[in-house]
């Protein structure tokens, strides 16, 4: 293999670029900002008062109701964005990352008009304000109007310029509806600007909606679930358990980055930044094991991303599936369960596949015992364990959060104990001085979160109050009936149309805000086929996320190439072939009825032989993506499984039968192509 495609280990150095900055940089919702002490200290303590906030919600709960805390919460996260978060553009080296008097401005007003709600001095209180709705005064549409370009700027600092576009455009069309010629089907009378204020403004909906409702309750109390398992140490341990759990063999590198990438999802909410931290540690490895740079980018892209589809802690949108669809966070844990498993086979199942076509070497490493290792941090997985068993138990997920919070920090309380160098009262301080830097940077690593979660609001009531979202979906299903009148033809092309829209749409906008985005217009339109709610979620879902391994705005590959130095198209579409099975594993969800049973929701017997074709269809994907099986496939041999592995997706019999056809005789194909390649190589050496 040329020295282009495989780096000996000295021609890189081992660190050319520190991972923080790289996260910083690349990953959409996380564009950090430094801070010299003084505003790094106020938004350390502001931060840490947000905290302090949402953990007393879960157990005292604010007397005036759920709205009012949500005012609240926003009047106190949004001016942080404006202090945390740039304008624009990157620091220079060696420049001050400071706030300028604009940001301070920025902030003050929101601070303001996030307030206004409830100040007894401006809006009268907020029982007055909310007595006003529908008519409000002219001061309240002002600071309606104000809340929404703010929400809008910081939407734009935090994730860049599309969603703040697609807000406002969803606005103009609220108020300009009534231009539109009125046989088009998305016309409307037009919505008055002081009506859309009202909605946005003083409803339980638009900024105050399900999205900020499920940031403010669930998401903030993941984030400081992750903030504090990492503290504790887990993160380090998830690695070096990962590295020891595999044997000396050549595809252990690969097997490592997949378990690292697992568990190093549980303290991460960013697919992107799990990518980063995980390439940080695992590249060297890989590298030493023989991997190229665009196939290492590619992997680590893969594990970082499946970190937002595995279960206990899922991302931003699981939580955002179980307030719209009424139902238990573990419900929709257990819907997730078999596609992510599904998900990780295929990447191990390429993993394998790459690592014999370029001859991948194996690594030692110094990680000692798996067992040992398991023994001195295994309580790490306990804190995991204790959300699923309240969950079940029927305790809120808020709830449970904040228990297995509570228990990771006393499990580190204890580990500082224990290798205390300094006496017990060094490390009771610094276990201290660690979870309040982890309750403060777990606020701060969602500010993002509730920026989008906001603006999602804005799209979310301008299509319940213009019917957009019907029109929309109904234009959907027309697509599909103009092609053909077969009920089965419609569905598979209506499933076609709307993946590639979520798909699209994913590469614009976050993966909260393209789930919500969707779920409103291509939710519907799923939902007039016949497809059950839980399988359409899943499936928006599922898109909504794999978005981030799509070309060309494929964030955690351009992270991830960053890490390695690979090329960048090249390290996305790897990155794209490692989870090309999971673009096509969710189609099979709403296909079919037999689909609901990789969410679980069939009996044992049906849930066992959908799985099994499925493998078979993930390996069969897995082929034509790798490229190999039992040695190098040709172009004839993958001819054979792609058309099998689709329709093994397809859960019905009779098609099962037919893709098993073309998967066998594929098998049979590159079998005998194999001996007569092996039957030549003897001969040329005779």
């Amino acid at each position: 293999m040329s020295r282009a495609t495989r780096p000996d280990r000295e021609e890189l150095p081992e660190d050319t670029t520190d991972p923080g900055e790289i996260a910083a940089t690349h990953d959409e919702e996380k564009p950090a900002r430094r801070l010299s002490r003084r505003p790094e200290l106020l938004v350390y303590l502001a931060a840490l008062a947000v905290a302090l906030l949402v953990l007393r919600q879960v157990f005292f709960p604010l007397t005036k109701g759920n709205q009012f805390y949500l005012v609240i919460f926003l009047g106190c996260t949004l001016p942080l964005v404006f202090l945390s978060y740039r304008p624009g553009g990157r620091r220079g080296s060696g420049e001050r990352d400071d706030p300028g008097w604009y940001d301070w401005a920025l902030s003050a007003l929101a601070l303001l008009v996030g307030f206004y709600p409830v100040l007894p001095f401006t809006s009268g209180g907020f029982d007055a304000f909310l007595d006003r709705q529908g008519g409000l005064s002219g001061l309240d549409i002002l600071a309606g109007s104000l809340l929404l370009l703010l929400v809008l700027e910081a939407t734009r600092r935090t994730t860049g310029w599309i969603l703040p576009v697609i807000c406002a455009a969803f606005v103009g069309f609220a108020y300009y509806g009534g231009f539109l010629p009125q046989h088009w089907g998305i016309a409307h009378a037009g919505v008055d600007f002081s009506q859309i204020i009202n909605a946005l403004y003083n409803d339980a909906s638009g900024f105050y909606g399900t999205p900020l409702d499920v940031a403010a309750s669930y998401i903030v109390l993941f984030t400081l679930y992750g903030a504090v398992l990492s503290a504790s140490g887990a993160g380090q341990f998830f690695v070096d358990f990962s590295f020891a759990a595999f044997k000396r063999s050549r595809t252990a590198p690969g097997r490592t980055a997949v378990l690292s990438g697992f568990l190093l999802g549980t303290v991460s909410g960013s697919g992107t930044a799990t990518a980063v931290s995980l390439g940080s540690i695992t590249w060297p490895i890989l590298r030493r094991a023989g991997y190229p740079q665009e196939n290492a980018g590619g992997l680590l892209a893969a594990s970082g991303i499946g970190a937002i589809l595995s279960p206990p802690t899922l991302g931003a949108a699981a939580f955002i599936i179980a307030e719209y669809l009424q139902t238990s966070y573990l419900t929709v844990l257990i819907w997730a369960c078999v596609p992510t498993l599904l998900y990780y086979l295929g990447i191990v199942f390429s993993v394998e596949a790459d690592a014999r076509r370029f001859g991948a070497e194996a690594v030692d490493t110094e990680h000692g015992s798996a067992w040992r290792i398991l023994l001195r941090g295994g309580y790490h997985f306990l804190s995991l364990a204790i959300i699923v068993v309240f969950l079940a138990m029927n305790i809120p997920p808020f709830a449970a959060v904040v228990y297995a919070t509570g228990v990771a920090a006393l499990f580190a309380l204890v580990s500082n104990l224990v290798r205390a160098t300094g006496g017990p009262g060094r490390a009771v301080l610094d276990w201290a001085r660690s979870m309040v830097d982890a309750l403060s940077l777990g606020v701060r690593g969602a500010l993002p979160v509730v920026a989008v979660c906001a603006a999602a609001g804005i799209i979310t009531s301008t299509i319940t109050k213009t019917g957009l979202g019907q029109e929309l979906a109904d234009a959907l299903v027309q697509a599909a009936n103009a092609i053909s009148s077969d009920p089965t033809v419609i569905l598979v092309l209506t499933v076609v149309f709307s993946a590639l829209a979520v798909g699209v749409l994913g590469l614009a906008v976050p993966v909260t805000a393209s789930f919500i985005i969707a779920w409103v217009v291509i939710g519907p339109a799923l939902g007039e086929l016949g497809v059950a709610d839980a399988e359409r979620a899943m499936f928006i879902f599922y898109y909504a996320v794999l978005s981030e391994v799509t070309p060309p705005t494929a964030l955690a590959a351009v992270a991830a190439a960053a890490i390695t130095g690979g090329r960048v198209i090249s390290t996305m579409m790897q990155a794209w072939k490692y989870t090309l099975p999971a673009f096509l594993v969710p189609i099979a969800f709403v296909l079919t009825d037999n689909g609901a049973a990789l969410l679980l929701q069939a009996d044992a017997v049906t849930v066992l032989w959908v799985l099994a074709v499925s493998v078979v269809a993930v390996g069969a994907l897995s082929v034509v993506t790798g490229g190999w099986l039992f040695g190098p496939v040709p172009a004839l041999v993958r001819a054979l499984f792609a058309p099998g592995a689709l329709c093994l997706l397809y859960l019905e019999p009779p098609v099962i039968a037919v893709g098993l056809g073309f998967c066998v005789l594929g098998l049979l194909a590159q079998l005998v192509l194999r001996r007569k390649a092996k039957f030549k190589e003897e001969l040329d050496a005779d």
